[in-house]
Parts: structure tokens; C-alpha cells; sequence
């Protein structure tokens, strides 16, 4: 189901008042409305989407977890200075991380959906398997999911993950 927003650009304000033109009719061609689809977001999509991107990280496999970012990513992920914003640099961060067999869980959770996009932040905890020892460490951390509504799908525009300042 989609939802049908309308928005308009006021310039005609703008332009009358730029031409010092005051009647009723002033600037009334630069009035253009824009009809934007808004893809319907269920209930428990902010749910659904964690899941599968904390499946595509049980797959340990790169190109399973990219497939799930938008084609114009940002990723700022916990363990790398470096900002990744294509998918290749996206797939590059996971190829490394992957081998930790990280298992997220969300501890704290705000959702804020929006037209064709949908925001969850919060704090989670980062489950990390030593490949050497087999030791786990588990991870505490902030997170900003912001998804959006991409030929037919949710995808991740922007993750960030920040490691807690101080541990509890």
C-alpha cells in the first residue's frame, strides 16, 4: 500500500516579493506541486530489518550484509576510522569484521519513521568471537540505523556505531 504525499514549492512568494510584485496573481506559474510515493512501513519493520541485517552478518559473508545498504551508503562503523560510502568500501569493512562473528542485540530502541525513510537509534551490544582464542567480547555501543525506501525495498542508507564512552 503507498501513501501519496503532496508537496508544493512556495517560490512564487519568493518571487513576488523579489519583483516588488504584490497582486493576486503574482508568480502563480512557479506554484508546481510534486506527488512523492510514501512506501507503507509496518509496525515491526524496525525489527524485521535488524534481523535480517543481524542474518546477513551470521552468513559471514561480505556481499550478503551490502546487499542490504542503499546504493549510496554511509557506513561510520565501530572499529574504523574510515568513512565507507560506496558499496565497494561498504563490502571492504565486512570482509574484516565478518571474521569476528559478530552477534548484534538492540538494548535500547527509538523509531522515528518518515516518508519513504524510517530512523532507529539507540544503544546495542556487539557480540565479538576471538577467532584465535574463541574468546567472546561482548561489544557495548550507540547506533543510528536510517533506512530507506529504494527500488522496491528498505535499504541502509547510514549506520553508525559509536563504542560507550565509558563501560557500566
Amino acid at each position: 500500500m503507498m501513501l501519496t504525499t503532496t508537496v508544493l514549492a512556495l517560490a512564487a512568494a519568493a518571487q513576488a516579493h523579489a519583483h516588488g510584485s504584490h497582486g493576486a496573481h503574482a508568480g502563480h506559474d512557479m506554484i508546481k506541486a510534486h506527488s512523492m510515493q510514501c512506501a507503507a512501513i509496518p509496525a515491526n519493520a524496525a525489527d524485521t530489518l535488524f534481523n535480517q541485517f543481524n542474518a546477513a552478518w551470521a552468513t559471514k559473508n561480505p556481499d550478503e550484509v551490502t546487499k542490504l545498504f542503499a546504493k549510496d551508503p554511509v557506513l561510520l562503523a565501530t572499529v574504523s576510522n574510515k568513512p565507507r560510502t560506496t558499496p565497494a568500501e561498504v563490502r571492504d569493512y565486512f570482509v574484516s569484521f565478518l571474521k569476528g562473528s559478530p552477534v548484534g542485540t538492540i538494548d535500547t530502541s527509538t523509531v522515528v519513521p518518515g516518508c519513504n525513510q524510517l530512523a532507529r537509534m539507540g544503544t546495542w551490544t556487539v557480540a565479538l568471537t576471538n577467532q584465535n582464542s574463541g574468546v567472546r567480547n561482548n561489544v557495548k555501543a550507540r547506533y543510528t540505523f536510517i533506512y530507506k525506501y529504494e527500488d522496491g525495498a528498505w535499504k541502509i542508507a547510514h549506520l553508525h556505531s559509536s563504542m560507550m564512552p565509558v563501560s557500566e
